[in-house]
């Protein structure tokens, strides 16, 4: 900052000092009002980056995500349109349907009489007729009085007659001295709470109102703990079934245990599902869980990275990928994604026709035409501008893409296991298996 003093000698110098100084200090200041234009469109940029992230943060919701239908806002909810296709069947049950209304049992548990006593013309005594029964049946179907049946037992002493040697019966397994709840009631209180999710207390509580009987929620600690102990051999079974399968599929949602934040990892088929609770999310937890590990068939899956580092087949859940392509369209506004969807679409309706044709795949030429315009989708959304690879920002670790970006690197490199459902038909087009086994119902 120039003096009044140097100012004023600059002055003096002459008409070329003055102006010299002037276009110095004009100089000066457009320098400065370009670094503050840079640095406050580099902010701005940063700040709408940062509103897009949220905007689409806010967007995501059951549809267009792998979060679940609970987690919609109010005013996502009406918005949200089903990605299920119109099966063209008229609402309610179809021509041909068995139905499910109550049938007469033909063997009752017991039959009650009703007679008359007196003739309804004359007012004769009946009550000595032992009279016929009348073609004309009603059933009703109830529960039975509910109460607690409780079972004394006691053992048998005898002396043998022939030697004079004392003999006694002996309890049966299991009925241990004092009184104790059985089986029945304990394998009650284990299905509400593990099955049906009900708290402990209020399991208490059903239990009282139903049946009169006053249980202690370390009743029900103690019941799930003999459960557990049970299941060790069949959890093993289960989970050796599993490892044979031709195809399996896994899933993993954290929970907490104790308030301490955990990970349960599902393994399922058809008919078996195996429950692991870990402290870990990744290879850790699989590892120590050991159904992956010795896996050998096809293992469905949402593409998390850690299923990857194992040499089984793999297949790609594309319920996934449909929501993560509806948010790409519509959210973001890449058509290509669209187009995508439409496509896996249609490939799933080619293959469940095939099916009911009895064939185990597309034909080869069906194949070749879809994977084409599959390629074709995936290069037109690579040829987008905001889909380039971003340039190096000199942090460690990978350069952030935005999520158009990252779908369409999975859907290039995991080509062959995105399609997995189109080259077998007895692979299936999405891992609702597991997802289903992990979310509450």
């Amino acid at each position: 900052m120039l003096s009044r003093e140097e100012i004023i000698a600059i002055h003096e110098q002459g008409p070329d000092s003055t102006v010299a100084l002037v276009e110095g200090l004009i100089t000066e200041f457009q320098q400065q009002i370009n670094q503050l234009n840079t640095a406050f469109q580099q902010q701005i940029d940063q700040l709408n980056t940062r509103i897009k992230e949220l905007e689409d943060r806010l967007a995501l919701n059951s549809r267009n995500s792998s979060k679940p239908p609970s987690s919609n806002t109010p005013a996502q909810r009406p918005k949200s349109k089903s990605l299920r296709t119109r099966s063209g069947k008229k609402p309610g049950a179809q021509q041909g349907h068995p139905g499910k209304t109550l049938k007469m049992s033909p063997t009752p548990d017991r039959v009650v009489h009703h007679s008359v006593s007196a003739c309804h013309n004359c007012g004769e005594d009946l009550t000595q007729m032992a009279g016929e029964e009348s073609p004309d049946r009603r059933q009703v179907f109830d529960l039975p009085p509910l109460k607690i049946d409780i079972t004394e037992h006691r053992c048998l002493n005898k002396i043998c007659l022939r030697c004079q040697t004392p003999n006694s019966g002996e309890f049966p397994s299991g009925v241990m001295p004092g009184a104790q709840y059985g089986s029945n009631l304990k394998s009650l209180l284990v299905y509400l709470v593990q099955y049906h999710l009900l708290p402990w207390q209020r399991s208490c509580e059903m239990i009282g109102d139903l049946f009169g009987q006053i249980i202690a929620e370390g009743t029900i600690c103690s019941a799930i703990n003999q459960c557990a102990d049970a299941l060790e051999k069949p959890e093993e079974q289960i989970k050796e079934a599993i490892k044979q399968a031709e195809v399996a599929y896994f899933d993993e949602t954290g929970f907490y245990v104790a308030g301490r934040r955990e990970w349960l990892h599902v393994a399922s088929t058809a008919q078996l599902t195996h429950y692991g609770s870990h402290a870990k999310r990744g290879a850790e937890a699989t590892k120590d869980i050991g159904i992956l590990p010795d896996f050998t068939g096809r293992a469905m899956h949402d593409a998390w990275s850690p299923y990857f580092n194992y040499s089984c087949a793999h297949g790609l859940c594309n319920a996934h990928h449909l929501r993560e392509l509806t948010f790409v369209d519509e959210q973001i506004g890449q058509a290509w994604a669209g187009e995508m969807k439409d496509l896996l679409i249609k490939i799933k309706q080619a293959v469940e026709q095939a099916i009911k044709q009895g064939l185990m795949a597309l034909s080869k030429a069906q194949q070749r035409r879809f994977e084409k315009n599959y390629d074709q989708l995936i290069a037109k959304g690579l040829g987008l501008s905001e889909n380039k690879k971003p340039p190096p920002s000199g942090k460690r670790g990978r350069t952030k893409q935005n999520k158009a970006k990252n779908l369409l690197d999975r859907l290039s490199q995991y080509k062959g296991e995105t399609l997995a459902f189109m080259y077998d038909s007895a692979v299936p087009f999405d891992n609702n298996q597991a997802v289903r086994s992990v979310l509450p119902k």
